[in-house]
């Protein structure tokens, strides 16, 4: 039997987060069951959790992959560009905005639901805070920021910013003019 790739197994498990993602968004947790995981994977159950302990660790493993993804683009480019993205990704129908809407919506309900999870995830979730309080740090120090109000302060701004424009996506309307609406949350924060 010929051994596997190192990259060929990520490849894999790239191909198992993407379709876990889209079925996790179309079902829920609940509703994502190993067949349907299996139909939307198009893989056994053998090779899905060969990469992933359970359904538990494969949910995990793609919540923190989208987090791990919006740390990183935080830290570059700060949480209104996640933002941006999110809403061109809307606006392109490009498919992959329901499967992440649908993580972070159920990320939301595990973590009032689930004290276990809640736990587990408030270290995640923690990871984009910081992020964030670090751009926005840097930003002062280079003069960009406003400084007439606490880091802190614009930090949780922002992510109710973000957390607006989630519901509001998630809820199914339409992106309208909220590009101009970040243009207004950007502004917000910066020095004039």
């Amino acid at each position: 039997m010929p051994r596997v790739s190192q990259d060929q197994l990520e490849a894999r498990r790239h191909e198992i987060l993407s379709a876990a993602r889209n079925c996790f968004a179309r079902y829920g947790y609940g509703g994502a069951t190993v067949r349907r995981l299996e139909e939307a994977t198009g893989m056994s159950r053998g090779a899905i959790f060969h990469h992933f302990r359970d359904k538990e660790h494969l949910f995990l493993a793609v919540a923190e992959d989208d987090a791990a993804s919006m740390a990183e683009t935080v830290a570059r480019n700060g949480l209104v560009q996640v933002m941006r993205d999110l809403l061109a990704r809307a606006g392109n129908s490009e498919g992959d905005t329901a499967g992440w809407l649908g993580t972070q919506l159920e990320v939301a309900h595990r973590r009032r639901t689930d004290a276990a999870f809640a736990t587990r995830w408030a270290q995640r979730s923690a990871a984009i805070a910081d992020a964030t309080r670090d751009r926005l740090q840097r930003q002062r120090e280079a003069g960009v920021l406003r400084d007439d109000v606490p880091v802190e302060v614009l930090t949780q701004f922002l992510e109710l910013a973000y957390d607006g424009l989630v519901l509001h996506l998630a809820t199914g309307r339409p992106p309208g003019e909220l590009s101009a609406v970040l243009d207004v949350v950007e502004d917000a924060v910066r020095r004039h």
